[in-house]
């Protein structure tokens, strides 16, 4: 064989595998890497995806919290409030309440220092009958002199 043939035979067995290659190895691997490639290309667009869907998520919790800790503090201030209305409230009965005691006391104190009046009316009355019935040397009628007595307890 001279070089001619066996330059040919070598071309035409190259062209057979190049040809055999491009029908049976090439397309499937063609395919695999299309599949690979697209598998990819969904991994990455899911990726992005859920990087925005957790932008957003965080997004909302964190206006979430804020709405939260705005209530919160509206909640806060309207038990301060509340609290101080009710110790103003306490401290208005309780003034209420003492100024009622004190009213009842002087009351009450007013009421006895009349009964103590009128009962040393009484004894003064007795007093000065009887140092009336003394002076006089004779009894005094308590039934006649009712009028003199009630006059005599009226001016003191």
């Amino acid at each position: 064989m001279n070089l001619t043939a066996t330059l040919l035979i070598q071309s035409v067995v190259f062209l057979g595998f190049v040809w055999f290659c491009a029908k049976f190895i090439w397309p499937p691997l063609l395919s695999a890497m299309r599949e690979r490639q697209a598998a990819i290309a969904s991994g990455l667009a899911a990726a992005d995806e859920a990087d925005k869907r957790l932008a957003q998520a965080k997004s909302g919790a964190e206006a979430e919290l804020a709405r939260a800790k705005e209530e919160a503090a509206v909640i806060i201030e309207q038990a301060r409030q509340r609290a101080s209305q009710m110790v103003e409230t306490a401290k208005n009965d309780a003034r209420d309440e003492g100024e009622r005691l004190k009213e009842a006391a002087r009351s009450e104190i007013q009421q006895e220092m009349n009964r103590a009046r009128e009962a040393l009316r009484g004894q003064v009355a007795n007093l000065a009958v009887r140092g009336a019935e003394k002076v006089l040397g004779e009894t005094v009628d308590a039934g006649k002199h009712a009028q003199i007595l009630n006059r005599l307890a009226a001016e003191l």
